[in-house]
């Protein structure tokens, strides 16, 4: 099959492209390298750098594919916090755009990694696709309007479309920028040098850690599974974890001995995240492989710059 993805060069994106290629498709990917590296990618995989808001570029890029993965987002909470309308261009302004030419050249299927985020604040311990959406950050804002905007564009112009809602994802690659780092990279890094890790709240705030390669499996299955058009499927471990326990487990894998710093600050983040999975294992056969330690432990002996010292440091 031909596929497009979008993001191709991110953490998600790169790891999706790579498996492609290995199973024999045909593989376009997009993206503007804000945060992505494209010597993650295969040399199999047709890569351009560029905008998902370009119509045109957009437009030639889609000619006879047959499904699009739309990955390319802002993925940090506390920095949608501080540029929202940058968010919103993005996020939902890129997904309109890109559900445009869709439309007009004729893809058959969208997939859409959308997120966990949405869910916000629930009473309930486990969270089902049908909760209804709280958002508590501009982030999570952006990817609930994105799925409604994919779910009604796609409806109406005949394309399938298929939201994933992506719990925490971690794994081999993960970028880890100066700022608003994701958790389990900063733990690893900070544990492996001895460092400083800090911790909002109590860390008795809980997430649903999922190993990359699960997602990854689930995005395939979204895009090759029959019948599911214009549905929303969670992808998660299942598993509630919080913050203390993640360290723990962070200290046993590395062995490492940071200084460990709790402050009060709020990120714009809810309390308790887990997904409930089972409607995804009943439609897309999804069966997350890895657990939280094995997944830590295989990205460390995978991750490059967490084990290059010099990269280490910056």
């Amino acid at each position: 099959m031909n596929y497009f993805i979008t993001g191709a060069a991110g953490f998600l994106g790169s790891a999706l492209a790579n498996r492609l290629v290995v199973e024999g498709h045909h593989v376009r990917g997009l993206d503007d390298l804000s945060t992505g590296d494209p010597t993650k990618l295969s040399p199999d995989v047709f890569f351009t750098r560029g905008d998902v808001n370009d119509r045109p570029k957009l437009w030639s890029m889609l000619q006879d594919i047959d499904c699009i993965f739309h990955l390319a987002a802002r993925v940090s909470v506390p920095e949608s916090i501080l540029y929202p309308r940058d968010y919103n261009h993005v996020n939902v302004g890129g997904t309109v755009t890109l559900m445009e030419a869709a439309r007009d050249v004729g893809v058959k299927r969208v997939v859409f990694a959308s997120s966990g985020a949405v869910y916000g604040n629930q009473k309930i311990a486990s969270l089902k696709e049908d909760a209804e959406p709280k958002p508590r950050s501009p982030y999570a804002v952006s990817k609930l309007s994105a799925e409604y905007y994919i779910r009604s564009i796609g409806a109406l112009a005949n394309v399938d479309t298929v939201c994933l809602r992506i719990f925490n994802a971690f794994g081999p690659g993960q970028h880890i920028p100066a700022a608003h780092a994701p958790v389990i990279p900063s733990f690893l890094r900070q544990a492996l040098r001895n460092g400083t890790i800090v911790i909002n709240g109590d860390g008795g705030q809980t997430r649903d850690y999922v190993y990359v390669d699960d997602v990854v499996h689930a995005m395939i299955s979204a895009a090759t599974t029959p019948k599911i058009d214009n549905m929303i499927f969670n992808i998660g471990s299942g598993q509630e974890t919080s913050i203390k326990n993640l360290l723990k487990a962070v200290l046993d894998v590395t062995g490492g001995r940071p200084q460990v710093v709790y402050n009060n600050k709020a990120d714009g983040g809810v309390r308790h995240m887990r997904a409930d999975i089972n409607l995804a294992a009943n439609k897309l056969s999804y069966k997350p492989s890895m657990d939280l330690e094995a997944g830590l432990r295989t990205t460390l002996e995978r991750d490059q710059i967490l084990n290059n010292p010099r990269q280490n440091e910056t």
